[in-house]
């Protein structure tokens, strides 16, 4: 009755499919946007109470530290909107024919966040 186990499995030599990424990613960059709420709300509900308050606000988004969170948060969303319409088209059927159609969404997913994160950096800076 005792099945071999694996002692010591190599995390390095899982190779773990493009579907697999773009499924974990999704869910890591909701996580990062539900905390980027409290960080954009903070920033809003300031630079509304008065005018030191946007001036405070506006302030700090003219430094470096402010501008690297909200592209971080700005990629986050980027990716988080390409994975979201990609399990959208997922479900009215399409790319469920084969393990390859589905890997070539998850990389046109990747492809497009990565458009969208440089476009954001350039706006940005």
């Amino acid at each position: 009755m005792n099945k071999p186990r694996p002692v010591y499995l190599d995390l390095q030599q899982i190779q773990f499919p493009a579907t697999a990424i773009a499924s974990i990613l999704h869910r890591v960059s909701g996580v990062v946007l539900f905390g980027a709420i409290a960080i954009l709300l903070w920033l809003f509900a300031t630079s509304l109470e008065s005018a030191d308050g946007f001036a405070q606000v506006s302030a700090l988004m003219n430094g470096f530290l402010a501008k690297l969170v909200l592209w971080a948060i700005l990629t986050a969303f980027a990716y988080h909107l390409c994975s979201g319409i990609r399990h959208l088209l997922m479900d009215m059927g399409h790319f469920e024919g084969s393990m390859e159609s589905g890997n070539r969404s998850a990389r046109v997913a990747f492809a497009g966040a990565a458009v969208l994160s440089v476009l954001a950096g350039i706006w940005l800076w």
